[in-house]
């Protein structure tokens, strides 16, 4: 059953989504650096796995891509200052991103191309709080990339096939844990819902003397 399902989207994506390609790896990469909310990985994970011999150009494509969008999100939030941070951003968040910024500098924006934090905050966020090294933005941003995307690439593109096909082998059995698993989280909040609340016994009151 979950096996059919698995091939026929991996059919799929090899007819439909290799066609996007270097192009749309790249203008992804490009704009979630400055707005746009789906991670490289979405494309880039499927790419490498549909055709490993060019997942280290696609780890670089990814990484050259999201570096240049985020030089424009860090001249966008120099440009437009405070507001478009806010957008982006949250009031809330605004204080804490300036406490990063005063502590980390470049480092901040390297810490946050490593981890699954909104890319584009930190973008905006460097040049609207007025970050001045841009030497030091391109430094950091591409090594954060770089140290994100770039094994995921070399490694799929080593072992795609065999993830593939371990993928294929096992897909039945996590799909049937996993709808299981689901289930028992369904039921389990169903009961929580519908048992009847139960009220503490009141505590009898201490006699007067």
């Amino acid at each position: 059953m979950f096996r059919e399902i698995v091939e026929a989207m991996i059919e799929f994506s090899r007819n439909h989504l290799l066609h996007v390609g270097p192009f749309g790896l790249a203008l992804l990469s490009f704009i979630e650096a400055i707005f746009f909310p789906v991670p490289p990985d979405a494309l880039l994970v499927p790419l490498v796995l549909l055709n490993p011999p060019n997942g280290v150009l696609y780890g670089v494509i990814t990484v050259v891509s999201s570096v240049a969008g985020g030089l424009v999100g860090f001249y966008l939030g120099r440009r437009f200052g405070r507001p478009l941070l806010l957008r982006v951003a949250g009031k809330r968040n605004i204080s804490w991103l300036e406490q990063y910024f005063e502590k980390y500098g470049a480092l901040a924006v390297g810490l946050a191309a490593f981890t699954p934090l909104p890319f584009k905050v930190f973008t905006i966020g460097a040049g609207a709080l007025g970050m001045r090294d841009v030497k030091g933005f391109v430094v950091a941003a591409t090594i954060g990339r770089a140290a994100r995307f770039m094994p995921v690439s070399v490694v799929l593109s080593l072992y795609g096939e065999a993830v593939v096909n371990a993928i294929l082998e096992y897909v039945d059995l996590i799909g049937w844990l996993t709808l299981a698993a689901v289930l028992a989280y369904a039921a389990f909040v169903a009961v929580r819902r519908l048992a009847p609340r139960r009220w503490p016994s009141p505590r009898p009151r201490p006699s007067s003397p």
